[in-house]
């Protein structure tokens, strides 16, 4: 990040002097109706209950990614951020109130993530960028998110079971809180300056609490809880300024209240909001959860509270509730009901949900329930209209964020008695196309004997893990402390140019070719320059890990706007898998075999894991997901088997996003990871005890998963471990024995910082306390795509370094 740490930079939160303008969002597709053109100059509430949860800030087409990048290598100013950035959020709140919502979210824009943005609300910043009071600047705030020259980020996990990272407050008894940024309160302010009342969101405290992580240095036993009556405080500071500004409602989003809480983690909850209780005077409360069902207990202390005036609830991923509902909901309160799906891009079935709708009517009455979306719209794409790859069919069965605002709208007002009977009757058509489409079911691979046969074996190599190491190494012949990296290397603007031209046919597959050869070339003479041990060839021909492979495979389909924001400026465009899924023919054998030619060192064929194919795309949802993960596993092992017979010796089965799946409740996790690793067995079941099966995963928990990594029985795992403080290897100090190569990663890979060679040499060291050198492998954390070259050579050469410093001191003792 450089000079950015060094300046002083206005407050996170102030307004931007002229913004420009943004076309708004679209409606839908043709079947839907279109938010009328005509802009009153205020937006009166509806009559129809709507509410959204949240919405993606990224803008169609990326703005708010570009917008950031370019302020980060200073190519452009402060000025110019916020004006992209309060454009979009205008933009998004017209959208919602041309479209008739009549509860439209505020504060639910970041510049990059939310939870950074309630870190830096309550004024909990780490000691080291630092920080010395007063509002909270963009040079603080970004050192936290990505790090600086002197300092590394904070730790960066998953978002519950999403795609989506957030930046994981570090707390520990000594933090000092307070309002150290305004945000909520301007934003606030800046939509009733264009007329339109919105609904505040805040991050609850459990949730944020409970998300959080001890500090370093603070013993495993402190309890985040204790900080309760410390962070309380600062949210009724909040809660005053903001109805000083004239909110009437304030939405806290709890998603923890979805996980497995024991009594004192419930009390705790309970506990809080009643303290909150007079701040809360003069304001309607609502409390949101998603992603699942709320577990009988929690849903119990939810409706304990007297402060809160609605409750919502994810009626997708959480039907359950319904029956708690029916048992008990109390009289008087709001209901918001969660019936658009959040979380993927298929169009609502509007009859399906207004049963829905009409049964919660006859538990609470119609005027107390309010339609609203399953979750925060972050999860999806942002506007079906920007699509031009998409024929017209599967378009059809779509509805991106833009498109789900609408639906929601529709619903509301069918419910209130304005039913739309047009839209109704093309939106049933439109489900019943699909259904029946025969370009969802491949009636030869419903009738495999390969896939038919997937429950009938577990899939395990037929040799243990000890005995497979040393036949590898008798052939690759490696060092000890092995070096390599994760695959990808950095993606330049020309790289992308050169693909875009071939896809555009603007260049001949002969110079396309040519030109990515020469990419390889260039990764291949840095490694062995570098003196890597195991290569990789850097990727220069893939656009996204998924997406690769997802072009190559039957049943998936790609959008050309589809992106959803992952973490900061980062964004993926997750495939649409609509169908069966088969490998119509070799994917990825060429361009191994070009690149193993290349070399006398060992080459990794590079392939993306089933489990993260499936967690990283918009999934069907006519069938159980491990059916289309078991069809994408059948197809990968036929890929691996090419790719054994073309000469590849080693190869990696990237299951980045295998914890990321791992249902919220104990209760379902098992049968998940039964499925999931099964799956990821079945990718390399039949390839001989020579070659050698990596995979690799980042950004996630995975102390709690580690007999399931275990059981998946890869001969190498790389794993992301410097982000997250080194936490994985606590697993190994409690005892946990792993007898398979493994390379917890010695650098984090998303900051711009480059580490010292004796700052990884104490890493490896501190490997070499709990694991055997004879398994360790030395890589960094994840791929190199998101750095440059300068960066990634500086970074490397330190690594390398500092495993043959180690190798020669084991060498000598």
């Amino acid at each position: 990040m450089g000079q950015l740490a060094l300046q002083r930079l206005p407050p996170l939160a102030s307004l931007p002097r002229r913004p420009p303008s943004l076309p708004p969002p679209s409606s839908a597709p043709p079947s839907l109706p279109s938010a009328t053109s005509r802009r009153p100059r205020f937006y009166v509430a509806r009559a129809m209950s709507s509410h959204i949860v949240g919405y993606p800030r990224i803008g169609p087409k990326r703005e708010l990614k570009f917008a950031l990048e370019s302020f980060w290598d200073g190519k452009t100013s402060v000025d110019d951020l916020q004006n992209v950035a309060a454009n979009l959020r205008k933009s998004i709140w017209r959208h919602m109130a041309d479209a008739g919502i009549k509860y439209i979210p505020s504060n639910t824009f970041s510049y990059y993530d939310q939870m950074l943005d309630t870190t830096a609300m309550l004024g909990a910043v780490p000691s080291r960028y630092g920080w010395e009071g007063g509002e909270i600047g963009f040079d603080v705030y970004f050192s936290m998110a990505r790090g600086n020259a002197s300092v590394p980020a904070m730790e960066m996990t998953k978002w519950f079971d999403t795609n989506y990272h957030y930046i994981v407050p570090e707390l520990g008894p000594d933090v000092e809180f307070s309002y150290a940024s305004h945000k909520a309160v301007v934003e606030f302010k800046e939509a009733k300056a264009l007329g339109i009342d919105t609904f505040p969101v805040l991050i609850g405290p459990m949730t944020y609490l409970l998300l959080s992580k001890p500090a370093k240095g603070v013993e495993k036993s402190f309890c985040l809880l204790s900080l309760i009556d410390k962070i309380l405080p600062v949210y009724k500071e909040v809660l005053a300024d903001l109805k000083s500004a004239g909110a009437r409602w304030i939405q806290f989003d709890e998603p923890i209240l979805v996980m497995d809480l024991d009594t004192s983690q419930l009390q705790a909850f309970c506990d809080a909001y009643s303290h909150m209780e007079s701040s809360l005077a003069g304001l309607n409360v609502l409390i949101a959860t998603y992603f699942a069902d709320v577990p009988a207990e929690a849903y119990k202390a939810l409706m304990s509270l007297k402060c809160v005036t609605g409750f919502g609830f994810d009626l997708v991923r959480g039907l359950e509730t319904l029956d708690l509902i029916k048992e008990n909901f109390p009289p008087g309160k709001l209901l918001f009901a969660g019936v658009v799906d959040g979380r993927n891009i298929w169009a609502n079935d509007l009859s399906a949900s207004l049963k829905t709708l009409q049964t919660l009517e006859d538990i609470v009455g119609k005027e107390k329930v309010v339609v609203s979306t399953s979750c925060s719209l972050l999860h999806t794409a942002v506007d079906l209209v920007n699509e031009i790859k998409l024929d017209k069919e599967l378009k059809s069965w779509l509805a991106f964020a833009a498109q789900k605002v609408v639906e929601v709208n529709a619903l509301a007002k069918s419910f209130s008695g304005v039913k739309d009977e047009a839209l109704f009757s093309s939106n049933s058509m439109r489900q019943a196309s699909r259904r029946s489409s025969p370009r969802v079911t491949n009636v030869s691979v419903q009738q495999d004997q390969d896939v038919a046969a997937v429950k009938e074996s577990d899939h395990r190599r037929s040799t243990e893990v000890s005995v497979r190491l040393q036949a590898q190494q008798k052939k690759l012949n490696l060092p000890a402390l092995p070096t390599t990296t994760i695959g990808s290397f950095p993606q330049t603007t020309d790289l992308r140019r050169i693909r875009r031209e071939f896809k555009a046919k603007k260049i001949s597959e002969i110079d396309y070719v040519q030109t990515i050869k020469e990419e390889y070339e260039k990764v291949v003479k840095l490694q062995e320059e570098l003196g890597i041990d195991v290569l990789v060839h850097g990727e220069a021909e893939r656009n996204d890990m998924v997406e690769y492979f997802g072009e190559q495979l039957s049943g998936f389909a790609f959008t050309s706007n589809g992106w959803v924001q992952s973490y900061g400026s980062r964004c993926v465009k997750p495939p649409i898998i609509y169908g069966d899924v088969t490998r119509p023919k070799a994917m990825t054998v060429f361009w191994s075999s070009m690149a193993q030619k290349m070399t006398q060192r060992p080459m990794k064929g590079m392939l993306t894991g089933p489990v993260t194919i499936l967690n990283w795309s918009f999934v069907r949802n006519d069938q159980p997901r491990h059916e289309t993960c078991f069809q994408i596993a059948l197809a990968i092992k036929d890929e691996v088997e090419d790719l054994e017979k073309a000469g590849v010796t080693v190869i990696q089965i990237d299951e980045a996003a295998l914890r990321e799946g791992l249902p919220l409740r104990n209760s379902e996790q098992k049968f998940y990871l039964d499925w999931a690793v099964h799956a990821f067995r079945i990718t390399n079941c039949g390839v001989q005890d020579t070659t050698q099966i990596h995979t690799h995963m980042c950004y996630s928990n995975f102390n709690d998963i580690i007999h399931s990594i275990i059981d998946m029985d890869a001969d190498v795992i790389t794993i992301e471990n410097s982000r997250s403080d080194e936490k994985l290897l606590s697993v190994f100090h409690e005892g946990v024995k792993y007898s398979a190569g493994i390379g917890p990663g010695v650098y984090d890979i998303h900051s711009p910082r480059i580490p010292s060679a004796e700052e990884i040499a104490e890493r490896i060291k501190k490997m070499l306390a709990v694991l055997d050198s004879k398994v360790l492998w030395v890589n960094p954390d994840c791929g190199l795509k998101t750095r440059n070259y300068t960066e990634v050579k500086a970074a490397l050469s330190n690594m390398v370094a500092a495993a043959k410093l180690i190798r020669s001191q084991l060498n000598k003792s």
